[in-house]
C-alpha cells in the first residue's frame, strides 16, 4: 500500500476527529441543527477513511456510503458487538424523533 493513501486516510481520520469536537462544542452551545450536521461529517470523514484504503473515492455521498457497506460492513469488518451498540444507538436516536413528532404533531 503506498504511503500516500496511508497518508490520506490518517488525513481523512483526522478531519473525522475535528469534526467529531466541533459537533461537541456546538451541542455545549445548544446549537443542535448544527451538531448534527457535525457528527454526520465525523461519520463521513470515517468512512472515507477507510475507503480510501481500498484506493476509492467519490464525490458523492452516496457513492461513498455505498462503497463502504459493500466491502465492509458486508465482509464483516467490524466485530458484532460493535454493530450492536450502533442498532442501539440508532434506536435511541430514531425513539426520540418519534417523541419529537409525536409532540410536533407530525405523527400521531
Amino acid at each position: 500500500m503506498a504511503g500516500g493513501l496511508r497518508d490520506l486516510s490518517k488525513y481523512r481520520y483526522e478531519r473525522s476527529l475535528e469534526e467529531l469536537d466541533n459537533a461537541e462544542m456546538l451541542l455545549a452551545s445548544n446549537k443542535y441543527k448544527l451538531a448534527l450536521n457535525r457528527s454526520y461529517y465525523a461519520i463521513f470523514h470515517a468512512i472515507r477513511s477507510v475507503n480510501v484504503l481500498d484506493d476509492f473515492d467519490s464525490s458523492k455521498h452516496s457513492g461513498v456510503i455505498a462503497h463502504f457497506n459493500q466491502f465492509h460492513v458486508k465482509n464483516n469488518d467490524f466485530p458484532k458487538k460493535e454493530a450492536q451498540e450502533q442498532l442501539e444507538k440508532a434506536s435511541k436516536f430514531v425513539s426520540l424523533v418519534e417523541i419529537f413528532l409525536r409532540k410536533s404533531g407530525v405523527i400521531i
